[in-house]
């Protein structure tokens, strides 16, 4: 077996990145190095490991090949990161949010395994913001004229016009007269930091998934209701165990992301579609009885958002709780209508977008924060984030407050909320996220296909294009040894050529599809 000669970079022989990148081109090797670091070639720190790579029969086990990486170039396995954040790594979210538009798309048209006939089925688009917790500076467009809302440059009115504006009671103004730019620094910050309820906004932000959990209960307890009242019968079904169950003949599968707004405070944007119940195959996605319409699916969002709220255990700093309800800005729209501006691929795409964000949209984003760095980022006195960090830190310390008894139990379906015993103490874990610690993009089982299938779809048709064996299996002892390229010079090599490949592709499918219009139009 050959062995691949290690390029070793001296920097007191090449200084700079320009020269870092000559050294490395000049080298007989550098093909082969394009071609080994490819996997990971757009990743902004990849994950640089070395071990054994072993090729082994799946019938067998028996071991037909085996390599050291001292054997490859630089010595090392090079691995994409494979973050899903934009910020963190612009090549791994744009993969994540091909894979995040896939699963929201999927379920709203079938394919990859999803039956073509959920675009039959109801759906409706529903975004739930947080409540207030106090004034803010905003960016109000009564009529918009321009072409792109991401690029809006429309006239605002103004933020907070008052016509017998006053103080506060910390002497600050109650009115902003200002029409704020879409870049101004002070959208989403308050008007009097002191006035502001920055620990009720971190607890929402904190038990926003418990209120959607609930939310989603009522709206399907709304639809079986209404099944009782039209005389829908109940459907027989038999479980894997041989249990003979009743359930509602309609249900709800729902893809769901989150998105943080410019004041920190969490709104959801869902995708709920309306499923019928096939009593010979439970989890086949049937369209829902004749009786149930896209109507009532809209309805049922509507009441569920109105009247479902959240009354947290108690805490030491307030022993009522807090009560955690949806704002009064919840908007619900249909897709695929007749005349409608929401198409199933503009949703997609919309959803996907934001899978790959977290707090950007606040203009800060944080590493996990730990007792050792709080000091850095949290402050009581400080700016808006900061009092929200101080706010998550405070209220998730260590506390031995008895939660078992009380204003805590006192309002119905809390007892799986107040008998843990330190309901706040995930504040601290998920500071750096101002409380909230849910994923950014969930979706219902039934709803569609799973990130892990595209994934070992992605990775079998690697190891095909690659010209793997069907019956071996690639075996790794690895053992990670650092993350990011070795030099700037090989970061910006590696990420031109990804760079290429992806736009050599995106021309690829631009001419596929002017080809299959061509040949459409031809007919």
């Amino acid at each position: 077996m050959s062995t691949i000669p290690l390029t070793i970079y001296r920097p007191d022989l090449a200084v700079g990145r320009d020269a870092q990148v000559l050294h490395r081109a000049a080298t007989p090797e550098f093909s082969g190095w394009l071609e080994h670091t490819r996997p990971a070639s757009g990743c902004a720190r990849p994950i640089r490991l070395i071990g054994t790579i072993a090729a082994v029969e799946r019938d067998t086990g028996r071991i037909t090949s085996q390599r050291h990486t001292d054997e490859l170039p630089d010595r090392t396995l090079y691995k994409a990161c494979g973050n899903r954040r934009e910020s963190v790594c612009p090549d791994c979210a744009w993969v994540y949010q091909g894979d995040a538009y896939q699963v929201v798309c999927r379920g709203l048209t079938g394919g990859k395994g999803v039956p073509e006939s959920v675009g039959l089925h109801p759906v409706v688009f529903a975004t739930f913001t947080a409540p207030s917790f106090g004034p803010v500076h905003h960016r109000h467009v009564a009529r918009h004229t321009c072409r792109s809302r991401q690029r809006c440059d429309c006239r605002p009115a103004p933020c907070r016009a008052r016509s017998n504006a006053g103080t506060c009671p910390h002497g600050q103004p109650a009115a902003c007269f200002a029409r704020h730019d879409a870049d101004d620094p002070r959208l989403g910050r308050p008007l009097c930091l002191d006035c502001y309820d920055h620990d009720h906004q971190v607890v929402w932000n904190y038990f926003s998934g418990e209120l959607w959990r609930r939310t989603k209960q009522a709206i399907e307890r709304h639809l079986a209701a209404l099944c009782r009242r039209r005389g829908i019968p109940l459907v027989r079904v038999v479980t894997a165990s041989g249990k003979v169950r009743w359930v509602p003949p309609v249900r709800v599968s729902h893809g769901k992301v989150a998105e943080m707004q410019r004041r920190s405070a969490v709104h959801f944007h869902v995708l709920l579609r309306l499923d019928g119940v096939d009593p010979d195959d439970p989890d086949a996605l049937v369209p829902p009885p004749a009786g149930i319409t896209v109507d009532d699916l809209d309805d049922a969002v509507r009441v569920a958002a109105r009247q479902i709220t959240v009354t947290t255990p108690a805490h030491p700093d307030r022993p009522q709780g807090w009560l955690v309800a949806w704002g009064e800005q919840v908007d619900v729209r249909r897709i695929n209508t007749a005349g409608g501006e929401l198409t199933d691929g503009k949703v997609a795409a919309y959803l996907a977008k934001y899978a790959t964000k977290a707090t950007e949209a606040t203009d800060h984003s944080f590493p996990r924060l730990t007792p050792a760095t709080i000091d850095d980022y949290a402050d009581p006195e400080g700016d808006h984030i900061a009092r929200l960090i101080d706010a998550c830190w405070h209220l998730g310390r260590p506390t031995h407050t008895d939660t078992s008894s009380g204003a805590a139990t006192a309002v119905d379906r809390q007892d799986s909320l107040d008998n843990k015993p330190r309901p706040y103490a995930g504040l601290r874990r998920w500071a750096h996220m101002l409380g909230f610690g849910g994923h950014f993009l969930t979706k219902a089982r039934r709803y569609s296909v799973t990130f892990a299938l595209l994934r070992d779809t992605r990775a079998t048709y690697r190891r095909t294009e690659d010209n793997e064996p069907p019956d071996t299996l690639t075996v790794g002892t690895l053992t990670y040894i650092g993350s990011g390229w070795l030099t700037e010079g090989d970061a910006l090599l590696a990420n031109t050529a990804a760079r290429q490949r992806r736009e050599s592709r995106r021309i690829g499918r631009e001419e596929l599809a002017h080809e299959a219009w061509l040949i459409g139009a031809a007919a």
